[in-house]
């Protein structure tokens, strides 16, 4: 049989291991490489890797879209991993979009969250990967300071290091797509 573009995963469901393998096969990567600790590693995840395939971006987003809470008027992605991965889920939900940088630029607009006005609306902070959260701590704390309401967080990929109890302290619910567990299984 012939499929109309000659893909027959496009006409496939996808489960929840398929995209957790298909995740773990772009972004596993092996080789010598240095972490952000300054530690070497045989294994690195490049989760740039997922979130620049655009087929593969798209079933991620496809399926996040169902977890945005109900009432959100507003994804806010976060410089610069949650960009591309919000950009897509609002294709699939047809929320606008908000961009939000670790600082404001002191230049043109001058703002720290570029695109929808965040001002007095249901916010949700998208992410690609979480591992202690901080950074969506700070990213909310600087969309309430502008009359963001956040409740929560959505990400792709929860790595399970405590970024789930990071954000609850900060009254921010961490919702995901997959966790690390999800791409251990889809590996072995």
């Amino acid at each position: 049989m012939s499929w109309p573009d000659g893909r027959l995963e496009d006409w496939m469901p996808v489960t929840h291991f398929d995209l957790a393998r298909r995740i773990h096969a772009a972004s596993h990567l092996t080789g010598q490489f240095t972490l952000r600790s300054g530690r070497s590693a045989t294994e690195y995840f490049d989760k740039y890797r997922f979130e620049g395939d655009p087929v593969l971006l798209d079933e991620i987003a496809r399926r996040m879209a169902p977890l945005v809470p109900s009432g959100t008027e507003v994804l806010a992605g976060l410089e610069m991993g949650g960009i591309p991965v919000v950009t897509a889920l609002g294709r699939h939900t047809g929320l606008p979009c908000a961009f939000v940088r670790k600082q404001a630029k002191p230049y043109g607009t001058c703002r720290l969250a570029e695109g929808a006005e965040v001002t007095g609306r249901r916010v949700l902070v998208v992410e690609d990967v979480v591992t202690s959260g901080g950074q969506i701590v700070l990213s909310t704390s600087d969309l309430r300071a502008l009359g963001a309401h956040v409740q929560e967080a959505l990400c792709v990929i929860d790595r399970e290091q405590g970024g789930a109890d990071t954000l609850a302290a900060e009254g921010i619910a961490l919702l995901s797509l997959l966790t690390a567990g999800d791409l251990q299984t889809a590996a072995a």
